[in-house]
């Protein structure tokens, strides 16, 4: 095989063990940071609050008001108390939500972020940033908004109720299958996107199994961390243009979204990237990616119908004009007929249309 690529590693520093969080005054040391702003979700204030506590007068302010697709008022009131207490970084203690709405904080001051993420989003990897205004959600991509340090700690994961921790996990596998097929992906890019599914997919139904498993939980999370290095590596393709869309035009769950959606875009695409699909195979030991990844996600319990997570029945046209008035790179080229059906499948939650290919 002819090689042919461009690889660009980010600059990130990750501390991964059981038990680190207690390594977090460290880390915000070693940056010089004086005057940390928290973020979190208010569910997870508590937890912030038991993290952050060693840091004593330098954490500056606490904003634990981070949402789902980051609402421009949130993003705002977070940028603007940073200022007021003047701010020279920030923590941000959760999930996608948290972890987002410090990307856009640190979008508009510059500051540099730690990361210390509870679920398996994986958007801590990434210069990606999201935000919402109304019913449409803007991405883009920044360097500003890449943590300066990533803190994985399995043993925050263990309160993660087994339901959210599938849908997290089911939007890394996402992140990592779309890595597959980009027109960016490098050979270094693919061995961390197959070994993420692969981890994933072993993890997530121990996970579900007992929650407090620790070794089920650190691989999770060892997935999901090359799950964001394979996101924040490459470009994203159809699924994630079509999970921003669903998400920031009906406000739609966004992991879950992702899970539902994940197996019908695999079954279009996959035909035309005989790589992935390959790759994908060996990773999930299946002949069909795209059916595996649906009877998984739908035997741990995952919702399945985009219609269970609150899209209306008449939302798939809206949804089809957006994606084909800005098409992002795909291996398939999308026709309205194509969306109309792949839409239609996962609103109803049926299993995805697609021939098994021999390996």
């Amino acid at each position: 095989m002819i090689h042919e690529f461009v690889h660009e590693s980010r600059p990130a520093r990750v501390v991964f063990a059981p038990g680190a969080r207690n390594l977090i005054d460290r880390e915000v040391t070693r940056l010089g940071i004086r005057r940390l702003i928290v973020v979190s979700t208010p569910g997870q204030s508590g937890l912030a609050a038991a993290v952050t506590a060693p840091l004593g007068q330098r954490v500056a302010a606490v904003h634990p008001h981070a949402a789902m697709h980051v609402p421009r008022a949130i993003a705002d009131a977070a940028v603007t108390q940073a200022r007021r207490v003047d701010a020279d970084g920030c923590l941000a203690v959760g999930g996608g939500s948290a972890i987002g709405l410090a990307k856009a904080l640190a979008r508009e001051t510059g500051i540099p972020i730690v990361a210390v993420p509870t679920t398996y989003a994986g958007s801590e990897m990434t210069t990606v940033w999201g935000v919402t205004d109304g019913r449409r959600k803007s991405t883009g991509r920044d360097d500003r908004v890449l943590p300066a340090v990533v803190v994985y700690d399995p043993e925050l994961t263990v309160a993660v109720p087994p339901a959210t921790s599938v849908a997290s996990g089911f939007n890394a596998i996402a992140h990592s299958a779309e890595a597959l097929y980009a027109p960016d992906c490098s050979p270094v890019t693919a061995l961390v996107a197959a070994e993420s599914v692969r981890a994933l997919a072993g993890a997530l139904p121990r996970v579900v199994a007992d929650p407090e498993d620790l070794d089920a939980r650190s691989e999770a999370l060892y997935g999901a961390w090359l799950a964001g290095v394979a996101l924040g590596a490459t470009t994203m393709s159809l699924h994630h243009q079509l999970c921003h869309i669903l998400g920031g035009t009906f406000d739609l769950p966004h992991a879950e979204t992702h899970t539902a959606v994940l197996p019908h875009v695999l079954a279009l695409n996959l035909s035309a990237a005989p790589h992935a699909r390959n790759a994908l195979q060996r990773a999930l030991d299946a002949d069909d990616p795209a059916a595996r990844l649906f009877e998984l996600a739908g035997g741990l319990g995952a919702e399945m119908a985009l219609k269970n997570l609150g899209m209306p029945e008449t939302g798939s046209a809206a949804v089809g004009q957006q994606v084909l008035a800005a098409p992002y790179h795909n291996p398939v080229r999308i026709t309205e007929t194509e969306l109309h059906h792949l839409l239609g499948n996962a609103f109803a939650g049926l299993a995805p249309h697609t021939e098994p290919t021999p390996r």
